[in-house]
């Protein structure tokens, strides 16, 4: 239950950042362009905390249901209007006055994430080094000839400092429809360059578990087979097993680490183990049955048990890269840019079905993967926060009627037929933009659902 708190907590928090962020985008042009707005809410329904400033027409909210919000600004299409306040109307604007409004509140999410890169940067990133720790048999990586010990240092010509970098340079090349050139020091200390073909590359969903089908796996320390984590109503828990408890072994097979514990009960899907466990000091037996679930077309072995991770563990592993304000400005806004772009092919590949729907997200996976990423700290949870604020911006500029770039389409029609489509037309695009936004979330709740259920 606390740890429920917690990640509803780290989900309500995010999303009150990113919505104030995304609203204070409308409002702060909306004023500046002279355009009276009435209310500046966070949330919906009920008002719980209203506030007003001196000399100031706009009403401050803060409302019961903190998953949105959104800026009212007078308009006669919502209202009557006192004829001397007119000038004043959003729909009496002009046409690059309203498209401004409209496409400051994306906008403000990429500047949010620029910051917060920036700010991570100047401070100093925390990350693994980019050496490659395992290549995985049969795979694009040891066709290429990477080898343990192999440092990263570039992919295509972009420095890789840390792992993190490896894994997004080289997802965000293998869009690019070319063979990917990565220069790597080997354990010996020479240079040297891995070619990854184009067509092998393509063949990969660009989504969760891209750079382990790629073949690579990060250098790390032996991590202990030690439970620390287990789900509820999985065949772990179930069966008895609890947090400090180290597997020595499986069916009489000694297991000394944690890679090798997963490698048994993958490879045994459905299947009854018998593990020897060590507990406090004690030898047991205990009996369970894996869960089978589906893993890139592979049926393979679940537990549902995370590992116990030593705090001190990966220090050896782990470098910060700090960057002067100018380089990390530069750096900060490349990274937005390149997120922004990665996003997009994958919405694009999704569409022409290239990609799996698997790479989308309903309030279940944001909210799981805020509360995961606020429990490793500042960092990560900041990190989740610029990414998150990216995909908020790109969404809400999707040619969707009721999201920004649906607004922005009805005005790029206005423009080009010299007058407003009526209102009802927009009203039956308002109805479809709605349905079409419910089928997306309805899809993204079943693919969060039917991860968590395996």
């Amino acid at each position: 239950m606390t740890q429920l708190a917690f990640t509803i907590g780290a989900f309500l928090v995010a999303i009150a950042i990113l919505v104030t962020v995304h609203e204070f985008g409308h409002f702060w042009v909306a004023r500046r362009l002279g355009i009276k707005v009435l209310r500046f809410s966070i949330g919906f329904g009920r008002p719980l905390l209203t506030w007003h400033r001196k000399n100031d027409p706009t009403e401050y909210v803060i409302a019961a249901l903190p998953v949105g919000g959104y800026v009212k600004m007078l308009d006669e299409q919502e209202g009557e209007v006192d004829p001397a306040e007119r000038h004043l109307a959003f729909n009496n604007q002009r046409l690059w006055k309203r498209s401004a409004v409209v496409v400051a509140g994306p906008l403000a999410n990429f500047l949010f994430a620029i910051v917060v890169y920036w700010c991570i940067l100047v401070v100093g990133e925390s990350g693994l080094r980019p050496e490659v720790g395992a290549v995985a048999p049969d795979s694009i990586a040891e066709a290429a000839e990477f080898q343990p010990g192999d440092l990263v240092r570039s992919v295509d010509g972009r420095e890789t400092p840390l792992w993190g970098g490896v894994w997004f340079a080289l997802l965000s090349a293998s869009m690019d429809g070319g063979d990917v050139e990565v220069g790597v020091r080997t354990a010996a200390g020479d240079d040297a360059v891995r070619i990854l073909p184009a067509e092998e590359l393509a063949r990969l969903d660009p989504g969760r578990g891209f750079l382990r089908h790629v073949g690579l796996q990060s250098a790390s320390p032996t991590l202990p087979p030690v439970i620390g984590e287990l789900l509820p109503d999985q065949p772990a828990a179930e069966a008895g097993l609890r947090a400090g408890d180290r597997v020595t072994a499986i069916d009489g097979a000694p297991i000394e680490s944690w890679d090798a514990l997963v490698g048994a009960v993958r490879a045994a899907p459905g299947q009854r183990l018998l593990l020897d466990v060590e507990r406090d000091g004690e030898p047991l037996t205990i009996e369970l049955t894996t869960a089978s679930i589906d893993d890139g077309g592979q049926t393979v072995g679940r537990i549902g048990a995370g590992p116990d991770v030593p705090d001190s563990l990966f220090d050896p592993y782990e470098l910060t890269v700090r960057y002067g304000p100018v380089a990390a400005l530069e750096e900060a806004g490349r990274r937005t840019v390149d997120l922004s772009v990665v996003t997009l092919r994958i919405i694009g590949r999704m569409l022409v079905g290239t990609a799996s729907v698997e790479n989308l997200s309903s309030p279940i996976g944001i909210a799981d993967a805020a509360g995961k990423t606020a429990s490793f700290g500042l960092e990560p949870f900041a990190k989740f926060l610029a990414l998150l604020s990216i995909s908020l911006g790109l969404l809400n500029l999707l040619p969707i009627p009721v999201l920004d770039g649906g607004h922005l389409l009805f005005y790029a029609i206005e423009a080009a037929i010299g007058k407003p489509l009526s209102e009802e037309v927009q009203a039956q695009g308002q109805r479809i933009g709605l349905a079409l936004i419910v089928a997306l979330m309805t899809l993204a709740f079943y693919v969060d659902i039917a991860r968590m259920l395996g």
